[in-house]
């Protein structure tokens, strides 16, 4: 990492702080991807966001996976409630534990 000499110390707190947490290391492998990157793309700031994580709220696909979560823990929940409702009924027509050791 380059060294320079900050003006105020504040500003070189802040730049330790960020080299210690690892921001500074994340954005240099980023914009390093972002150099290296054959055809570039027509927006910087979005490749920085989806290679940081920051990926919009928006997307559509993000959605769609939610909601299909969303319906996929219903359909659990269901087929568990109807699992204990079957093993009740089972269980009515199975004689006791003792019938089936004296059998």
């Amino acid at each position: 990492m380059a060294h320079y000499k900050a003006a105020d110390p504040n500003q070189e707190q802040f730049r330790r702080y960020l080299e210690k947490s690892g921001v500074l290391d994340t954005l240099t492998k980023v914009l390093v991807a972002l150099y290296e990157e054959p055809e570039k793309p027509t927006s910087a700031l979005d490749f920085l966001k989806h290679h940081l994580g920051a990926a919009t709220p928006e997307n559509p696909e993000i959605e769609l996976l939610r909601l299909e979560l969303a319906e996929m823990k219903k359909k659990y929940e269901a087929t568990v409630e109807e699992n204990k409702k079957l093993k009740t009924t089972l269980a009515q027509y199975e004689p006791p534990q003792e019938e089936k050791r004296a059998e």
